[in-house]
């Protein structure tokens, strides 16, 4: 387990970057940050044995299409769709890849298979609210053995490499960081685990932020004009609740009045200082996104829901 630059897009470029390459490799597509690993493996390493498996927003790829003799790129949770993987039974356990997991969005609040995952990521921003610019990076026996005994045809940038002599860097999961970080922001991270332990640990968090999404589901099924982007309720994000609008009269409008609607119901919650930066994200389907992590009461979710209602009242026509 070390500590690595630039969050957790850091952490996975890292990944990529190092293990890619001895073997084809599926990347698992569904939002914007799965998109771009997806683009790092075709158009900047050039993988030559790389499949894209996409899905639209709100939905996951065939993960049927999955081969275990590929290495896998993907994303628990769609931080941007608020669309999560539901279990990792598709994942084989004799499997001869490695899997490269994307838990920015879900480590803390979920339940992962560490048992099936090779590269685990996060950063410390999310689920315990901490700072960002610091990525995390969790390797398995199976990827240190990758990385001693794959030597990638590219060349790696000082930040990327993460072995020596063609033996693991060890000093990296030791503490002795690429660059020195703010001694403030470890801090800050601790203090969170800290608080995590005293709340009751990992079960607490996933409660927490599973309570937060139960909140929210309540509302939406009684809502007439608002739902979950994700399509199947098996796989709703807790941390990441992205909702859709369904009201007729904004469902009828032009795409970029869509944008300009949604962005103008963002901008009264933002006013009236009960939901800031609560739009969806600029490349995803127009409507909100709600953050359901470790770190927020669901009593102030609770707080915010009827601000939905008046804010659409609002912007509605007439």
């Amino acid at each position: 387990l070390g500590i690595v630059p630039a969050s957790d897009t850091g952490a996975v470029e890292m990944a990529m970057w190092s293990l890619l390459g001895a073997r084809p490799v599926d990347v698992l597509a569904f939002e914007s940050f799965s998109e771009a690993w997806a683009t790092d493996a075709v158009k900047q390493l050039k993988l030559p044995g790389a499949r894209v498996l996409s899905a639209p927003y709100g939905h996951l790829p065939d993960l049927a299409q999955v081969d275990s003799a590929h290495d896998l790129v993907l994303a628990w949770n769609g931080t941007t769709s608020g669309v999560r993987l539901p279990d990792a039974d598709w994942i084989a356990a004799d499997r001869e890849g490695l899997v490269i997991c994307d838990a920015t969005s879900a480590a803390f609040a979920m339940t992962l298979p560490y048992e099936k995952l090779d590269v685990v990521t996060w950063s410390w921003q999310k689920v315990l609210g901490g700072e960002a610019a610091h990525g995390m990076l969790a390797l398995s026996p199976r990827a240190v053995a990758r990385l001693e005994t794959h030597k990638p045809a590219w060349p790696l940038p000082k930040v990327f490499r993460l072995t020596s002599g063609g033996k693991l860097s060890a000093g990296i999961f030791r503490g002795e960081t690429i660059n020195t970080p703010s001694m403030l922001c470890v801090e800050d991270a601790l203090d969170g685990l800290r608080w995590a332990e005293r709340i009751g640990g990992l079960p607490a968090l996933i409660a927490r932020s599973e309570a937060n999404l139960a909140a929210v589901a309540a509302w939406a099924a009684r809502s007439s004009w608002a739902d979950f982007l994700a399509a199947d309720p098996a796989t709703r994000s807790c941390t990441s609740i992205c909702l859709r609008i369904t009201a007729p009269w904004f469902t009828a409008l032009p795409d970029a009045d869509q944008a300009k609607a949604a962005k103008g119901l963002a901008s009264l919650l933002d006013k009236e200082g009960v939901g800031f930066d609560i739009a969806s994200y600029r490349d995803a389907p127009p409507g909100l996104r709600i953050w359901g992590g470790a770190t927020v009461e669901t009593a102030d979710i609770a707080a915010l829901l009827p601000w939905l209602d008046w804010a659409h009242d609002q912007v509605r026509p007439a």
